[in-house]
């Protein structure tokens, strides 16, 4: 059995799809944080079969939008002396910025460089987002 420290100060993000904390690793720059970072992939759960957790000590500011986009049932806890002191659920955001990349070559973000990549949600179906400058749909589920 593995055993990872609890937190005496920190953030936990729990009920992570199994394989997608790398992935949240990535896009969060967790890499460039001076503070323990634990990954946990494959954990059992019981409401999920298998969950990644994430655990970052110390507080630091966490793009929800990010989260919500790439999974919006994680739950993030926040950790003050050992105790959750609270907890957020998270929604699919309206916008998301410089996740996703346009794959439509005649887009303006192909040829600019310096244009954020901008995707918004549709209102018929919530896990489909449509490039803001070009309407290319991109299909989240």
């Amino acid at each position: 059995m593995l055993n990872i420290d609890s937190l005496e100060k920190g953030i936990v993000l729990d009920h992570i799809r199994a394989g997608s904390s790398m992935k949240i690793y990535d896009l969060l720059h967790l890499a460039d944080l001076d503070c323990c970072v634990a990954v946990i992939k494959n954990a059992k759960s019981n409401k999920l079969g298998k969950k990644d957790i994430i655990k970052i000590e110390g507080r630091i500011d966490i793009d929800l939008d990010i989260l919500g986009f790439i999974d919006h049932n994680i739950t993030i806890n926040i950790i003050d002396n050992g105790k959750i002191i609270e907890k957020q659920q998270l929604v699919l955001p309206k916008i998301i910025k410089t996740v996703i990349k346009c794959k439509n070559p005649r887009c303006i973000t192909s040829v600019e460089e310096e244009i954020d990549h901008v995707f918004q949600r549709c209102d018929d179906n919530p896990h489909h987002y449509r490039c803001i400058y070009c309407e290319q749909e991109y299909q989240d589920k």
